[in-house]
């Protein structure tokens, strides 16, 4: 059961920053198993069972990332990630392209919410030309966003926009990728039993969009 992160969570995670190499990790894994996996997958485990168990109909698999990098992906970097997440995501293997419910932790802060981790931009296409069909679903969805406090949009657009700003929605329009993210710096938020039913919560919050998004995939190729 989830009984929170600890001080020694984070400070283990600064550390693993500091001292990212084989025979400092070897020494305190222990202290690894301890204070960041155990916890991680226990919070985890938790909001994919409750979360599972409250929405029946959507099967989502839960993914909890490793801390050991891919020895083909260091590129300079240590052997060993300084931040840890995980996803409830569909049964696709090329999940990138997929929209995810995800939490992640790092030394500095925590973050949850729903998003790409790289939407291609056929997918950005696809939505485009979506809202250029009918885009009432996706303003509900928006104006129903702007009514809460959780969740911000964030994303990267494209240098040069696909629509002005009197476009009603041109803040999704423009984007190349996009999330829903909520973030906070650490504090007694990530230390609290309270966390697991806030994700929860703001999972299904959520949940009208990643139903919205998931079905892209189903449109046809606007760009021919």
């Amino acid at each position: 059961m989830f009984q929170g992160f600890t001080n020694e969570t984070i400070d283990f995670m600064w550390n693993i920053r500091f001292n990212n190499e084989r025979s400092w990790f070897e020494a305190h894994k222990e202290t690894y198993k301890t204070v960041l996996e155990r916890p991680m997958k226990e919070l985890a485990q938790s909001v994919h069972s409750e979360f599972s168990s409250s929405h029946t109909d959507l099967d989502v698999r839960l993914h909890v990332s490793r801390i050991y990098r891919d020895a083909r992906r260091l590129h300079g970097n240590g052997p060993y990630k300084d931040h840890l997440w995980f996803t409830l995501q569909g049964h696709d293997e090329s999940w990138t392209d997929k929209p995810v419910f995800w939490f992640e932790l790092t030394p500095e802060h925590w973050s949850y919410g729903l998003g790409y981790y790289l939407a291609k931009p056929l997918t950005m296409a696809k939505l485009r030309a979506r809202i250029d069909r009918d885009s009432k679903p996706l303003t509900k969805l928006a104006k129903a966003l702007e009514r809460q406090g959780e969740f911000v949009l964030d994303g990267e657009c494209y240098s040069k926009p696909k629509c002005g700003p009197e476009h009603p929605l041109s803040h999704w329009y423009n984007k190349k990728s996009f999330s829903l993210i909520h973030e906070e710096k650490v504090g007694d938020a990530l230390f609290s039993t309270d966390l697991e039913p806030r994700l929860v919560e703001g999972f299904s919050l959520l949940l009208p969009c990643y139903r919205y998004f998931s079905t892209l995939d189903g449109d046809p190729d606007p760009r021919g």
